[in-house]
């Protein structure tokens, strides 16, 4: 099977998790597979830089059942990218992305981001490098404009020349970026989202996968979006209430209906967090931040939360605060 047969299979990226900093570490997407095992992750954005010039374990380790997985890189010089890429496909990672995305401030400084759709060439000369580099998929996340370019010829001429570079895969957040005046958080809630603008790439480049992100909260929602392109990313909503994500695999990719519950992905948690600590020395809260929205709409779910986030709890083994918030839950009240 060539790469191009690999990269048409448009399945691959029906349904994934977005890239989100400071969130979709590791011990994130470990959580995330219990529930779906169909559905891609993404890392966290990891920059060039840090891989030039820091702990490559550090940014890029995962575990081997996070598969289907992809590293999401910023940075925009060809060269580095093709270095950090080598590296991504080596340590056996699904997927390189190319984030032209971001609009924070520090991000721009570094002259990545979603800044990069100023300059598709660039960013047409940064996928080829990194496709010359690897065999795996190089995808392109970006949004549908920056600052008040609302035309759709600015994403379409930039869809247009960066898949003449031969990237066959783009996630479009159907927003515009605000590179002044907004925070990364206002950008995501400000400026509009113009779903009708993804769509039309799809009918105007339709050998190409295109996957639609931003404000997606729904299982209806995710429907609507499939029946006019290839694939929805969901982020904070699915980071909040992960449950949602254990009828996807049924839903939309046809398999039998989950029977996994919210205990047994609890205990599978702690096990992992008795493991991370055994093998790599690493405390059980970093890891239980991402476990809260677990029960949400459970009675009790605000207690169990309470307990696993008690940072007076901190010296005790996961076991013990489990079997604490597991009676918390039960009883409706917090342990004496």
């Amino acid at each position: 099977m060539t790469e191009s047969h690999i990269e048409a299979d448009t399945s691959r990226w029906r349904l994934s998790v977005a890239p989100m900093l400071d969130w979709t570490d590791k011990h994130c997407r470990y959580f995330h597979r219990l529930l779906t095992r169909r559905t891609r992750l993404y890392t966290e954005m990891v920059t060039t830089g840090a891989l030039m010039h820091g702990s490559v374990r550090r940014h890029l380790r995962f575990d081997d059942v996070e598969h289907p997985v992809a590293l999401q890189l910023g940075g925009s010089e060809p060269r580095d990218l093709a270095v950090a890429a080598r590296l991504g496909e080596a340590l056996g990672y699904d997927e390189i992305n190319l984030n032209c995305g971001c609009p924070s401030e520090r991000v721009q400084r570094g002259a990545f981001g979603a800044c990069l759709m100023a300059e598709p060439r660039l960013v047409a000369a940064c996928v080829k490098a990194m496709r010359d580099a690897v065999h795996i998929p190089v995808t392109v996340k970006h949004r549908i404009g920056i600052d008040r370019i609302d035309s759709y010829d600015f994403v379409r001429d930039f869809v247009g020349t960066v898949a003449e570079a031969g990237c066959e895969v783009f996630i479009v957040h159907a927003r515009n970026a605000w590179l002044q005046g907004l925070s990364p958080k206002e950008n995501r809630e400000v400026p509009p989202l113009r779903y009708e603008m993804v769509y039309r790439l799809k009918s105007d480049f339709p050998h190409l996968t295109i996957v639609v992100n931003g404000g997606i909260t729904s299982r209806e929602a995710i429907a609507t979006h499939l029946r006019q392109v290839d694939g929805a990313m969901l982020g904070r909503e699915v980071y909040y209430r992960p449950w949602s994500m254990t009828e996807w695999d049924h839903l939309f990719y046809g398999d039998a209906p989950s029977t996994v519950s919210s205990d047994a992905v609890e205990e599978a948690m702690v096990a992992y967090m008795e493991r991370e600590a055994r093998e790599d020395g690493t405390p059980w809260y970093p890891i239980a931040r991402h476990v809260l929205g677990l029960r949400h709409g459970q009675r009790g779910a605000r207690l169990w939360r309470q307990v696993w986030s008690n940072h007076k709890l901190k010296p005790l083994p996961p076991r013990e605060v489990a079997a604490m918030a597991q009676q918390a839950l039960l009883t409706e009240s917090l342990p004496a």
